[in-house]
């Protein structure tokens, strides 16, 4: 089982409401200081879950861990009549809601509070799910899969895009380097939450990344499963698939 890691050592609070917590403290800076951290190419990423996407063509997508709703928003471009944006922190969704709206995309895209591992909706509920950078953070990742599970619709796709770490030299030392140094540096000097950037790196270093990952997504019952590493490793895009004769 992996270490859980949580953003506030010494807070007495769940890993759920210490998450909540965190992203509430950072959405304010959370897109910008994303593109910095990340140079721009978590951008490159989430356009190819949605061409991964669009070829399914599906009418209904939830994008859990929404965050301020990028990717619900990348997925207008797969042609789906609805899309649920849920994520559970408040100050990330207010800030998605209004990216929405400037865009004029309420009719499609709404946006609610909720919780990965409880979501308010019933069985086989959408034609696909996706969590962008969000899988880490759930407090019980096998819980949050089952739920995933339990709403998408038989044969219908479930996409992941994660951080993963590298294994081949010289970009695993580059990736720890940049993980341990610079993105905590940059994270406490454009975010008033000193904690909040030094976490994300930590829970990407012990997500249970690839082959790990994939025999998860197998023992909670989807097929297909394939992961997809991207930019030398350094995150990965895993596809799954609901079995048809699930009912």
């Amino acid at each position: 089982m992996a270490k859980k890691v949580t953003p506030y050592k010494d807070s007495s609070l769940g890993k759920k409401e210490q998450v909540t917590q965190m992203f509430d403290n950072i959405s304010k800076n959370y897109d910008g200081l994303n593109r910095v951290i990340s140079f721009g190419i978590d951008i490159k990423w989430r356009k190819r879950v949605v061409a991964i996407l669009k070829k399914k063509q599906p009418t209904s997508i939830l994008d859990i861990a929404t965050g301020t709703g990028d990717l619900a928003i990348n997925m207008i471009a797969t042609g789906a009549k609805k899309i649920v944006g849920l994520d559970i922190s408040p100050g990330m969704l207010e800030v998605g809601r209004k990216k929405v709206h400037e865009k004029k995309l309420d009719p499609i895209i709404e946006m609610v509070v909720g919780d990965s591992e409880d979501l308010p909706f019933s069985e086989n509920s959408f034609d696909a799910v996706t969590v962008a950078f969000g899988v880490r953070n759930f407090e019980t990742l096998e819980k949050g899969l089952a739920e995933i599970y339990r709403v998408l619709k038989p044969g219908g796709t479930f996409v992941v895009l994660e951080t993963s770490v590298p294994t081949k030299s010289p970009f695993k030392q580059g990736y720890h380097f940049h993980c341990n140094y610079i993105l905590p540096i940059v994270g406490r000097l454009f975010s008033k939450d000193r904690s909040a950037y030094t976490y994300l790196s930590e829970s990407a270093a012990v997500f249970p990344h690839g082959e790990n990952f994939n025999n998860i997504l197998s023992k909670i019952g989807f097929i297909e499963v394939e992961n997809k590493p991207q930019t030398f490793g350094v995150a990965s895009i895993y596809v799954a698939t609901k079995a048809h004769n699930e009912q």
